[in-house]
């Protein structure tokens, strides 16, 4: 195989490699997303809440598309609540 199709055949493994992980990490997200939602704090142990806190300031911070994509990988949505 000459080095030029290697080095295609190598990258598109890799990109496969990437896009599989993309996946997982979204499904990861989107169900964190689902749950953290589900969450009543008031009802939570201190430490829960701050470990939910981590990981909802974390999923706000990536760009709404992304967060959609997550949400979609787990048929999940989350439905907005009265703003306090």
């Amino acid at each position: 195989m000459p080095q030029k199709d290697q080095e295609i055949a190598l990258l598109r493994t890799e990109l496969e490699m990437l896009m599989r992980e993309r996946q997982s990490l979204l499904r990861v997200v989107g169900a964190s997303a689902a749950l953290i939602a589900s969450l009543d704090s008031k009802r939570l142990p201190v430490g829960a809440v701050e470990a939910a806190d981590v990981v909802a300031t974390a999923i706000n911070g990536l760009p709404e598309e992304t967060l959609q994509d997550a949400l979609n990988a787990v048929h999940a949505e989350i439905e907005e609540g009265p703003v306090a």
